[in-house]
């Protein structure tokens, strides 16, 4: 079986190699981010309870209950706060508050 490798280019090479059809360029993280700065994004304290209900790792509808939301709300809520916060998934948002010592 073959080994693939990956192989960061710099981001001036990056525009010769988009021609290419199953390439996809590098993000690049911004100088602020990269020195462990972060943008000011500002939550709510429902959304902030809302992460540290997750945190405790509880099922979705138990922490739906727990806040006394329907699951669907819940779901809906932290897609909006993931999205707010430029993550993918609710461990990441979760993560992203430990280390703002927001939970």
């Amino acid at each position: 079986m073959e080994q693939a490798t990956l192989v960061r280019r710099p981001v001036e090479d990056q525009s010769t190699l988009q021609h290419r059809e199953n390439m996809v360029p590098l993000q690049t993280r911004s100088r602020e981010t990269a020195l462990g700065q972060y943008p000011p994004v500002e939550l709510s304290s429902e959304e902030i309870e809302l992460l540290a209900e997750i945190a405790t790792g509880v099922t979705t509808e138990v922490a739906a209950r727990h806040l006394e939301l329907s699951a669907r709300t819940l779901r809906r809520r932290i897609r909006n706060i993931c999205d707010v916060l430029g993550v993918n998934t609710p461990i990441e948002a979760v993560v992203w508050a430990a280390r703002r010592q927001l939970i």
